[in-house]
């Protein structure tokens, strides 16, 4: 593990532990303080690279909007069955995930997720949620200042991704008519508005993981899915390694808090698997701030039902109008007329189906 991870995992610890403590300084408990702890280990990125400063603003209003309709579904519906709710609420946010701009179209999951987060409560109220947007927006400011003031001395600047030929800007309009017109939106919306009912039908300890498996994975190609669903394992698997030791040494406490996230972020990087800090990061703050971990089983019943909802999106993917990313990068490679900024995207998928079908991996074409 060279320094930069290793300073990269301290910044985590320390920016999750101070957001803890900060959230649980002002009165909060619960969800806030797991909300934002989770948020400050998440917003340091491990080159030290900066995210744009139009990101902060936009992802709390697109909390603030998921949570709010997540609340006002839950008062209007209070006597309707939950699964029927929910699935209305998963549905409703797929919709307006059409209308985000296509620079925001990677915050469309972020909508799904918190949408329905209130209905996953017990008791949803527009002051618990006010008080998640507390959380969330401390952990966004903690982690960025906490990665500010430590990033090293004269370390040299991230180079940008490559830019390929720019696509054009679509409106609103657009943008919901292809998404209407798509078989594989409507896929993902049927499949995330019956999730909840499904895993709750097979008798799944924590069914709000089938839905988080379709909406998370679930994606237009089988190799994307794919790529997802190896992230989404592997992550959470070493995401519960180090809240189960830190759990039986030191117990729960905001410090705690901090050597989870940290010691999760330096174990990823020693072994190498930095590709799955996310996840990673994201299952160890669920599993320890959010639930606290050996509670009624709650990490083994975790990984179970989320290693069927990854089963559900990949069934999905592979019967319901297949799409082999692997095929199209061949047919796109043979014609002479080829964008090669769309081969460049279909090309980690195409690598992911190859690697799962024992097939060559294709080569990226040379300029």
């Amino acid at each position: 593990m060279d320094s930069l991870a290793l300073r990269a995992a301290l910044v985590i610890g320390l920016a999750a532990g101070l957001t803890s403590a900060l959230v649980g300084g002002l009165g909060l408990s619960g969800s806030p303080v797991a909300y934002g702890a989770v948020i400050a280990a998440l917003v340091v990125r491990p080159n030290f690279s900066r995210w744009p400063l139009a990101i902060y603003p936009v992802l709390l209003v697109i909390c603030g909007v998921g949570l709010g309709i997540g609340v006002l579904a839950s008062k209007v519906m209070a006597g309707a069955p939950q699964v029927f709710v929910f699935g209305l609420v998963a549905a409703l946010m797929q919709l307006l995930a059409l209308l985000l701009p296509d620079k925001l179209r990677m915050l469309s999951n972020v909508l799904a997720v918190v949408g329905v987060l209130p209905l996953l409560s017990n008791a949803p109220s527009f002051s618990a949620s006010g008080d998640e947007l507390v959380g969330i927006a401390t952990g966004l400011a903690v982690g960025t200042v906490t990665q500010l003031a430590l990033t090293p001395a004269g370390l040299p600047p991230v180079e940008p991704p490559e830019q390929h030929e720019a696509m054009p800007e679509t409106s609103a309009g657009q943008r919901l008519r292809q998404g209407l017109q798509s078989p594989f939106f409507w896929r993902k919306l049927v499949f995330a508005s019956l999730a909840l009912a499904m895993g709750e039908g097979i008798g799944a300890v924590t069914p709000k993981y089938l839905y988080f498996g379709v909406v998370l994975l679930l994606n237009d190609s089988i190799g994307d899915t794919l790529l997802r669903v190896r992230d989404r394992l592997v992550g959470v698997s070493l995401g519960i390694l180090m809240p189960l030791l830190v759990f039986n040494t030191i117990g729960l406490s905001s410090l705690a808090n901090g050597l989870v996230l940290g010691g999760t972020a330096a174990l990823v990087a020693a072994l190498g698997r930095s590709d799955h800090l996310r996840t990673a990061l994201i299952s160890s703050g669920v599993a320890f701030v959010g639930y606290g971990p050996l509670v009624a089983w709650y990490i083994p019943h975790r990984w179970i039902d989320y290693a069927l909802g990854c089963g559900l999106a990949l069934a999905i993917g592979l019967l319901l109008f297949p799409n082999s990313a692997l095929r199209r990068y061949h047919q796109l490679k043979d014609d002479p007329t080829h964008s090669s900024a769309e081969l460049s995207s279909l090309l980690p998928a195409a690598r992911e189906e190859a690697r799962w079908l024992g097939l060559p991996p294709p080569e990226a074409l040379q300029r």
